[in-house]
């Protein structure tokens, strides 16, 4: 197999990834590397990485490496971008298959084509919300975190946690203000109740079918839209009987629809778009 390099960027809601191809790559995929790579003056620019793998438990194995160079357990809008590329570039001709990632195996199905025939609308199944403390992981006695206090820096919020395959710190506020996840964000996501760290979202429901939020991405930063992120407040909103089990999550770049059942299992619905494709450069890679 040819090793040309080849990369694709597409996007789910503003939130924007790399796709490579391991086969099809001559460089080690280091830290530093990547976060040139996702440097957007001196590499692509990218809200991270999403690297293809041949799977003995599913039929795609999916990594995803965060922007500092580190690696995330799962991306909602990741898989969506990622079961995109395996469609769009002849992987699979299949609209439903299975992709391995390092927070679970997840099931994925193309829902809607654009008129191109290209993968426009993707649903994943993003596993079962996970409440209990040590599993998150929260250090904490308590078997589950939620509504729970802490304080960070000069203030103090209600906090509930939650993993989705990656961790969550749910925050219901009356209004959202930018300024003060950019604050706040990176002190909680820090946190030392969070031995992983955390990812953060603020949020102001709408409805018991719709809830607005602001996101601190681990890794990443203030981020446009994350699926995992809707799929913890999602989670949380049920949780604390705020939300009906068909939750629409409002982000600044677009929206996604959450379902959950009575088991706690969590499918998520949104869309994704490519932005561009082409070849890593000798001179990058030098």
């Amino acid at each position: 197999m040819e090793k040309n390099n080849f990369f694709v960027k597409s996007h789910g809601l503003g939130n924007d990834y790399i796709v490579l191809d391991s086969d099809k790559i001559d460089f080690k995929l280091t830290q530093d590397f990547i976060k040139k790579i996702c440097d957007v003056h001196y590499g692509i620019g990218s809200d991270g990485v999403l690297v293809k793998y041949n799977s003995d438990v599913a039929d795609f194995k999916l990594r995803i490496f965060n922007p500092d160079g580190s690696e995330a357990e799962k991306s909602g809008n990741g898989l969506r971008i990622f079961c995109k590329f395996l469609y769009d570039y002849g992987y699979t001709d299949k609209e439903e298959f299975s992709v391995e990632t390092k927070g679970g195996i997840v099931k994925a199905k193309i829902e809607e084509k654009n008129k191109f025939g290209k993968a426009k609308i993707v649903t994943v199944d993003m596993g079962k919300a996970i409440f209990n403390a040590k599993k998150i992981p929260v250090n904490t006695d308590k078997e589950e975190f939620i509504s729970e206090k802490i304080t960070v820096g000069d203030k103090e919020f209600e906090v509930s946690c939650v993993s989705v395959g990656n961790p969550h710190c749910v925050i219901i506020k009356e209004n959202l203000d930018e300024e003060e996840i950019k604050k706040y964000g990176p002190m909680i996501e820090n946190h030392p109740l969070f031995p992983n760290r955390i990812n953060v979202q603020f949020v102001k429901p709408i409805s018991r079918n719709e809830a607005q939020i602001l996101i601190w991405e681990r890794g990443a930063g203030f981020t446009y839209a994350s699926g995992s992120s809707s799929c913890g407040v999602a989670s949380v909103l049920v949780k604390k009987g705020l939300a009906d089990r068909e939750i629409a999550i409002k982000m600044i770049g677009g929206e996604l629809k959450i379902s959950i059942d009575e088991d706690w299992n969590i499918k998520m619905t949104g869309e994704v778009q490519e932005i561009c494709s082409g070849y890593i450069s000798r001179e990058l890679l030098e």
